[in-house]
């Protein structure tokens, strides 16, 4: 994997709000939900940046384990200077050493520190399926000592807390030989560190640093000033050649010894080749290597349902899903169908892709599946109208793919369920319409729809009424239904699903075609009546899907004013520029950029149904098709270094916002990126 480097271009200006590192940033995760994330420069800016967010058993979720470290290096001459998170230290920036190169492997982030003829390497790993993170030093070159001095600091609390919490912790920490351990209390975990290098030992310096600035939090409305607490320092002396490692885990010993710091690294980069082994080989270099690497983030086995992951093993399955973005996002219903192609059947992982599928299955009630689980919670939340239909096109893609009828008979009978369920109508006002076979939606105070967005009672995009994407998706549903079930020998009702379809496929095309537009209506039948003629990204799903319900006579005009309405090089405007509500950029408080979030901003995932309807009306051209996936290639260097980001502004220069990596949005772009190779002679 020596060609899969990415080296970031060095900083030419060392101002902290000029800085580019400052606003570029890494992630790694532990297959679990638990990362470890934060700026290239080293600057604390997010609550969610941390060395060590631990994905723990219910209630705890996601927590906060280690913050950070400050890194001090003392030269031979007893000179000593601060690396990194100078938040941490007290020193300003002019005195600290910033990274003479950052550079991600093989997706993991490496630091280069070079001063006076010494060359310090530093990289960060977790452990898969560990809460366990690895932080190791070596000396590249040198003569004579450095001292390396590690601080830890610590707040726990849930990764997605208040940095201002008032709760006060009374830190207690624990020493047994060569172990640390720094504990709270009975009712939270435990996080123990040991030092691996030449020379270790620890000094007892108890210190809280307060008044620490959260510059991004700031700007998005939170509480930015928090306080960290730390019991003193480690400290390692390093000559040419020589490594030491930081281990911080919430495993037991036992656990944390299992592997060395060098077999640890051995066992990640293995599993690394691994994945890329897997992955088409159109996806095993560039670009699409990068992002078969991000899309394992999304993947995990979660850890707090303790039940579910019983039920499934008994049954001899595993229990997996996908985190929706990183950082605050958990396991979403929508996401996880929309993205389950991009991540596993286009990268070689089908058993994950059966176990996901199987996994959500269990949870189906009242025809519908969750729309999300909370953090630290068992049970998930069902206020979602399309999340179940996207369920039918990843089960359609995964059966076509696998060719696992297995799977599609076990599920078949919660599918026709789900069909009869919408039939007679459920939670939520989510039903047919019997006078014209459409599906309608909408409840007060639920965001039913992917445009989701809410502050407090108020729901920005309601939507409520017979969306445009939710009937496309439901038509994609019943001729999929009615294939199956005529396909496992129940030919009666598949006719009878089928006499729906035809239904519902002649009312769209009556009644959703926006004549003065030249496109179609987002919603009909709205709630405060009439329809809803707002040119947005919706309309696409009447063509990109398996079974398009749009007649093919329209679907050259809908995508003419999509391309030119919409489109741009980092996917799909929400919202057309033009109508009152239009918002070039997503920014402010919360609500402002929920005010901002599907109106205008451009969401990366959009370019998957843009691609894949793009190629209906032109079929073979994938290197026309391949130019719509450029201004991803470029965005590598942004926003998540070697990921993608959730949305965009709808203006140049398109500025990334929202999660710095997002599930769906790295799934489409790379699903596109390796269908649009079919003809091309390299990725």
């Amino acid at each position: 994997m020596s060609d899969l480097i990415r080296v970031l271009p060095k900083r030419e200006v060392f101002d902290p709000e000029a800085d580019p590192h400052l606003h570029q940033e890494w992630l790694v995760s532990n297959g679990l939900g638990g990362y470890a994330s934060g700026t290239v420069s080293g600057a604390i800016t997010r609550r969610y940046h941390g060395l060590l967010i631990a994905a723990l058993p219910n209630p705890f979720g996601r927590t906060m384990m280690l913050n950070g470290l400050s890194e001090r290096l003392r030269l031979p001459d007893h000179r000593a200077i601060y690396t990194g998170a100078e938040e941490l230290t007290g020193s300003a920036p002019e005195h600290t050493l910033p990274a003479s190169e950052f550079r991600l492997e093989a997706g993991l982030p490496v630091w280069r520190y070079e001063i006076e003829g010494f060359v310090l390497e530093k990289r960060l790993l977790l452990i898969y399926r560990q809460n366990t993170t690895h932080i190791s030093y070596r000396l590249l070159a040198g003569k004579g000592k450095l001292r390396l001095g590690l601080r830890p600091a610590i707040h726990f609390r849930g990764h997605d807390a208040a940095v201002a919490q008032t709760e006060r912790h009374k830190y207690v920490l624990t020493v047994v030989e060569e172990r640390f351990e720094i504990g709270a209390g009975p009712n939270l975990p435990v996080l123990r560190l040991r030092l691996h290098g030449p020379s270790a030992a620890f000094t007892f310096d108890r210190k809280e640093t307060t008044s620490i600035p959260y510059r991004t939090e700031r700007s998005r409305g939170y509480d930015w000033q928090g306080s960290l607490w730390s019991p003193g320092y480690f400290r390692s002396d390093l000559e040419e050649g020589d490594q030491t490692t930081l281990v911080v885990s919430t495993e037991d010993w036992e656990t944390i010894q299992a592997l060395s710091p060098e077999a640890a690294f051995t066992a990640e980069m293995d599993r690394r080749k691994l994945l890329l082994a897997a992955a088409p080989p159109e996806a095993r270099t560039g670009a699409a290597a990068e992002w078969v690497l991000a899309a394992d983030q999304f993947l995990i086995t979660p850890v707090g349902r303790v039940e579910d992951a019983a039920r499934a093993r008994a049954t001899g399955d595993e229990i997996r899903t996908v985190i929706a973005g990183y950082h605050w996002f958990t396991d979403w219903g929508r996401d996880t169908m929309i993205s389950l192609e991009g991540l596993t059947l286009a990268t070689g992982r089908k058993n994950e892709a059966g176990w996901i599928l199987r996994t959500f299955s269990f949870y189906v009630r009242d025809g519908l599946i969750p729309n999300m689980f909370p953090e630290g919670e068992k049970e998930g939340l069902y206020h979602t109208a399309d999340a179940t239909l996207w369920f039918f096109h990843a089960i359609h893609r995964y059966v076509e793919l696998t060719g696992d009828r297995t799977t599609l008979r076990l599920i078949l009978p919660k599918l026709a369920g789900i069909i009869h369920k919408h039939i007679e109508g459920t939670r939520f006002g989510i039903g047919m319409d019997p006078t014209d076979a459409l599906l309608r939606q909408g409840q007060q105070g639920y965001q039913l729809t992917w445009m989701d967005a809410k502050v407090g009672d108020w729901v920005v995009t309601p939507r409520r009424g017979k969306a445009v994407e939710i009937n496309a998706l439901w038509y994609n549903a019943l001729k999929l239904a009615e294939r199956w079930l005529a396909e496992e020998g129940d030919p009666a009702e598949a006719r009878a699903i089928g006499d729906i379809a035809a239904r519902v496929r002649d009312s769209f095309n009556r009644r959703f075609w926006f004549e003065e537009g030249g496109y179609l209506y987002d919603v009909i039948d709205a709630e405060t009546g009439g329809n809803d003629g707002s040119c947005r990204p919706n309309q696409v799903m009447a063509i990109s899907l398996d079974y398009p319900v749009l007649d093919r006579s329209r679907w050259e005009p809908v995508m003419d004013v999509v391309a030119r309405r919409l489109l741009t090089p980092v996917g799909l405007r929400s919202l057309a520029p033009g109508n009152p509500e239009y918002k070039p950029k997503y920014y402010g408080d919360l609500r402002s950029r929920d005010a901002a979030y599907h109106q205008g901003t451009v969401w990366a995932w959009l370019i998957g149904p843009y691609i894949d309807a793009w190629l209906k009306l032109h079929p073979g051209e994938t290197a026309k098709a391949r130019e719509f996936l450029h201004g991803f290639a470029s965005h590598l260097d942004e926003a998540c270094i070697g990921s993608i980001s959730e949305i965009f502004d709808a203006e140049p220069p398109y500025t990334p916002r929202g999660c710095i990596a997002q599930a769906w949005s790295v799934a489409e772009v790379l699903r596109c990126w390796i269908k649009t190779t079919a003809t091309q002679t390299g990725g």
